[in-house]
């Protein structure tokens, strides 16, 4: 019995964690990358969840768990009118209007139902378990370990197997009949459930007795309290920010690597299995004692603004977040409530994991200038879980301030004496507040408060990156426009990734520096294709505007950028004057380059740059077999396509090429990475282009040149399009 109602509960987390990924993919090339649409889809996931949880709360308690195992067949039943799942034919989205009521739409239409009814499935299974009379029921919390089994082999298969081995139309039919099985193995546990006529009321009713962190059992209470029920959300609220505020920091400001965000998710759901495991597999002590030991260096590495070296960096933010999530996620095991309150446990840790989505999602874009969400969690969530006096004294608050105040007096002192500040002096700038805040760790607010001080007072410190002119964060991400530390230069980076560099030498400043340089393929390009009848070029990316310094007076320069923040810094003279100096005056059209780029004329483009592929997050729906169609169908006759291909972690050179095959174009690739130390202190940096033509005769110019090489090709290499991609296929380690 306890292996059935295991492998149901396991099968639907797999189901669940299955199906959000596939249908992003459905409906990306409709709608573009925009992060409106993925926050739309993760604010439809995670209310439907929360749906889900209410529906199993209020059944059980209105109808019982007899009666409501049979309604909840019926209910599995309704799915099966959208089954295999797909975008409801017809559904176009609107031109020119907010797609998100749209897309709301569609995911109630294609996976509403479905979505609903599985999410429910954990809650109920482990209430039905109660009353079936099982030597266990009375405490059926440790099936919620398979839950979240199924939910990392669905992270990590998709991904890794499912991704690259099944086309769209593929994935929804095994996930329909992965929904027939659910069904028969729910049906399965109903029989079970009717079978017993009745369990004893003091098994459902009495609270299983909980061990906190000295070891101490304590008998817990048969009612709920209204602070029992905040506390279940302020424990699952702080792990679900630190999961998203983590995920977000690390992925553009340490190791910008695809998939990354499969790690601290995976680390978030294994903490839910150590917690509710029938065995205590971390000594708790042990957890508390860890946190302020991970949290100290990490604070060092905050203030210090430090992104290298990224293995121990990325060891340490991973650590100190899968410490905390345990900590809080052994909280709320330890005071679980009676099995006659088990839904309502889960619904309201689904309402602390939906109001942590929200806050980094949608809130911290427009409260915060940085990922400020991410240290404000883990210092809550050292106030939160670490064991020791709650009561808010004097010392509380006085010694957080001496702290921050001499933290901020040093890092000005230093400033004011003009010494640079290397990691040497940095570490002793921060290191010896924060091992001072470490000795005040037996008091959880006091430690907390004081670890914040210290991250409050390094905002007065620069950094080894040179001085930031400007930050602003948009929902894409946190932009920065910095004086490098020569001070010869003007860069704009978002994360780790350089999107422009300009001079501030005036007889410089309408040089095309860094991945544009004259010497460069890019350079190359509108040299041998950008001038004479060359009238029209445009390019997908903008970043600080740097090629439109190679443009002639009489030609039309247009930008696709999906993110205005970037074009209002590139239009900002104080930082960057491409766009002002250039003769062509070029205009900027914002949008999701497939969407906007659809709706220009067609054969407009004598060139057209392609440079959204530079970061190592890149987005897919721009390099398939259909995104490719419509370059070219915006293409003028006789006309380039470039493309920037330059990667840290994917080699996107084959696949490009094999897109290039498919489509019968000619396709030269120039690899400009051997800089010499000399041109890099003059502002070029390393790049790889990709260029493609209707005909080799198109691309003869460059041809000549032994710089420019047939493009590399690799016979496993797949043709990518909107129903198959696979950056595990393409992806190195380096």
């Amino acid at each position: 019995m306890v292996a059935l109602f295991a492998t149901t509960i396991f099968i639907s987390a797999a189901l669940l964690f299955f199906v959000q990924p596939m249908f992003a993919r459905m409906v990306l090339p409709s709608l573009g990358g925009s992060p409106a649409v993925w926050n739309t889809a993760m604010v439809f996931y995670q209310a439907a969840l929360l749906a889900g949880y209410a529906y199993a709360h209020a059944s059980i308690a209105r109808l019982g768990v007899r009666r409501q195992a049979g309604a909840h067949l019926v209910v599995l039943l309704l799915p099966l009118a959208v089954l295999p799942i797909a975008l409801p034919a017809g559904w176009i989205p609107p031109a020119g209007a907010n797609p998100t009521p749209w897309l709301l739409a569609v995911m109630t239409v294609a996976i509403g139902l479905p979505f609903f009814a599985v999410s429910a499935t954990s809650p109920l299974i482990q209430r039905w378990f109660t009353a079936t009379g099982h030597a266990r029921a009375a405490d059926p919390y440790f099936l919620y370990v398979a839950s979240n089994l199924g939910s990392m082999l669905a992270l990590l298969g998709y991904p890794l197997w499912i991704e690259s081995h099944l086309r769209l139309g593929d994935q929804s039919r095994v996930w329909a009949w992965g929904y027939g099985l659910l069904i028969v193995l729910i049906a399965a546990c109903a029989v079970c459930v009717w079978k017993v006529k009745r369990v004893a009321l003091n098994q459902l009713s009495s609270e299983p007795d909980a061990t906190d962190a000295s070891g101490t059992t304590r008998a817990m209470p048969a009612v709920l309290a209204p602070r029992r029920r905040a506390r279940w959300v302020l424990l699952a609220f702080v792990p679900s920010s630190l999961l998203l505020g983590v995920t977000t920091y690390v992925s553009s400001e340490v190791a910008v690597v695809p998939l990354l965000w499969v790690v601290p998710l995976a680390l978030y759901l294994l903490t839910f299995i150590v917690v509710f495991a029938q065995r205590q597999i971390l000594p708790r002590r042990l957890l508390v004692r860890a946190l302020p030991i991970a949290v100290a260096p990490l604070v060092v590495a905050f203030a210090m603004q430090a992104t290298e070296p990224i293995g121990p960096l990325m060891l340490l933010h991973l650590a100190a977040f899968f410490i905390a999530a345990l900590l809080c996620h052994g909280e709320l095991a330890a005071d679980r409530p009676a099995a006659a309150h088990l839904t309502e446990f889960y619904l309201w840790m689904s309402v602390g994991g939906v109001l942590g989505g929200v806050f980094n999602a949608l809130l911290a874009p427009l409260l915060f200038n940085s990922v400020a969400e991410y240290p404000l969690a883990l210092v809550l969530a050292c106030a939160v879980a670490l064991p020791g006096p709650r009561q808010f004294s004097r010392g509380d608050w006085l010694w957080p301030l001496a702290i921050g105040a001499a933290t901020a007096g040093a890092v000005l002192a230093v400033r004011g004496t003009r010494v640079h500040a290397d990691a040497v002096v940095s570490g002793l700038l921060f290191g010896v507040p924060a091992l001072t805040a470490f000795f005040l760790s037996r008091r959880p607010l006091r430690f907390a408060l004081a670890a914040g001080a210290i991250l409050l007072a390094a905002n007065f410190y620069e950094g080894e990156k040179g001085h930031v002119l400007h930050t602003e964060r948009s929902f894409f991400g946190v932009h920065r426009v910095t004086l490098d530390p020569t001070g010869g230069y003007h860069v704009l980076a978002h994360g780790k990734t350089m999107h422009g560099l300009q001079s501030v030498d005036l007889t410089r400043s309408r040089e095309s520096l860094a991945y544009y340089h004259r010497t460069g393929p890019a350079g190359d390009v509108l040299t041998l294709f950008g001038r004479g009848a060359a009238k029209n070029i445009g390019a997908v990316g903008l970043g600080a505007g740097s090629l439109a310094s190679f443009a002639q007076p009489g030609q039309s320069w247009t930008y696709f950028e999906i993110d205005p923040v970037v074009e209002k810094l590139a239009r900002d003279a104080r930082y960057f004057t491409f766009l002002r100096d250039s003769p062509a005056n070029p205009r900027v059209v914002l949008g999701d380059a497939r969407l906007t780029l659809a709706a220009q004329p067609d054969a407009r483009f004598d060139v057209l740059f392609l440079d959204a592929y530079s970061s190592d997050a890149i987005p897919v729906h721009l390099v398939t077999r259909e995104a490719l169609a419509l370059y070219l169908r915006k293409l003028a006759p006789g006309g380039v396509l470039a493309f920037h291909i330059s990667n840290l972690h994917l080699d996107l050179e084959p696949v490009f090429a094999q897109l290039a095959r498919d489509a019968h174009l000619a396709c030269l690739t120039r690899d400009d990475t051997d800089v010499s130390a000399e041109l890099r202190s003059l502002g070029k940096a390393p790049s790889v282009w990709l260029v493609m033509a209707r005909s080799a005769g198109e691309l003869a110019p460059l041809a000549r040149t032994p710089r420019w090489q047939p493009s590399r090709t690799d016979p496993r290499q797949d043709v990518w399009t909107d129903d198959y991609s696979s950056l595990l296929s393409v992806f190195q380690w380096r």
